[in-house]
């Protein structure tokens, strides 16, 4: 082999995480010194080769940074929606609870307790899946009150009045809002309005004030007389705490024509993810 073939003899071959230059087998009849021009050329080869690997390497340890940082976000992540879900559950027992020990204290039989605690139990379940499709952030305030009161309704001959602003309100607010409304349902189909063929619901709402406060009432109309209870009910008392709950007030007036519902609350009570 002559000199002049040793001049491409300074191959490099590149594998994955390997670096290797084949200097191919010296000639020991060619000149014992090399040209200065091959020494330059091998030189420029090698720090190209050493850049290239530290490119690599530099680019491989961003990517592993990368990668454990989306791990780190995607086990937070995992985390919190437990944590959300726990909450969510422990919140939906102590009201079945709640439901159930109160419904059997005050129920004068079985029969009754069964069906008072079946029907608040739909209205939760009605509630839940309205917060579901709402993917538990939000939902309408007026598809709440239409799918509370959509059970107690007649397609023919609706007896139900519904009006008021769209408002988007919270989980929280929600439950308590359905909640509230399958009790007044409930109690209006015994006692109430609903009890007789012309009776009829008025519910409407409106917002108003500089700090805005959400004003909402159930109104009876065409009803049987009206006379306030001897003693207050599990409903009652549901309904009441409720309101509470939203930091509102309630008042129930059992006026000759027709029983009336008001709920005044402050909007931010409704909006607020805090409600729950």
């Amino acid at each position: 082999m002559s000199p002049k073939d040793m001049s491409g003899t300074g191959q490099m071959v590149i594998s994955v995480g390997m670096l290797r230059i084949d200097r191919g087998t010296p000639d020991l009849t060619a000149d014992p010194t090399p040209p200065q021009e091959f020494l330059a050329a091998e030189n420029v080869s090698l720090r190209l080769l050493l850049t290239q690997a530290e490119l690599d390497a530099q680019a491989l340890l961003a990517q592993a940074g990368i990668d454990a940082k989306e791990r780190e976000a995607s086990d937070k992540l995992q985390k919190l929606i437990l944590e959300e879900l726990h909450h969510r559950i422990k919140n939906t027992l102590a009201t079945v609870g709640a439901i159930a020990s109160q419904s059997l204290r005050n129920a004068p039989s079985i029969e009754h307790a069964q069906h008072a605690i079946e029907g608040r139990l739909l209205a939760l379940g009605r509630a839940h899946d309205l917060l579901l499709q709402a993917r538990w952030i939000s939902a309408d305030l007026g598809k709440i009150v239409r799918g509370a009161t959509e059970a107690f309704d007649n397609p023919d001959l609706p007896r139900f009045s519904i009006k008021g602003p769209g408002i988007q309100i919270t989980s929280g607010a929600v439950i308590a809002i359905a909640m509230t409304l399958n009790e007044l349902c409930t109690n209006t189909t015994k006692f109430g309005a609903l009890s007789v063929p012309p009776g009829r619901i008025e519910i409407a709402w409106t917002v108003q004030g500089s700090a805005p406060r959400l004003h909402l009432t159930w109104s009876e109309k065409d009803g049987p007389m009206v006379q306030a209870p001897a003693r207050r009910s599990f409903g009652t008392r549901l309904i009441e705490t409720l309101g509470m709950q939203l930091k509102g007030e309630v008042q129930l007036t059992y006026e000759p024509g027709g029983f009336v519902y008001a709920l005044d609350v402050p909007l931010s009570s409704l909006t607020s993810p805090a409600v729950g």
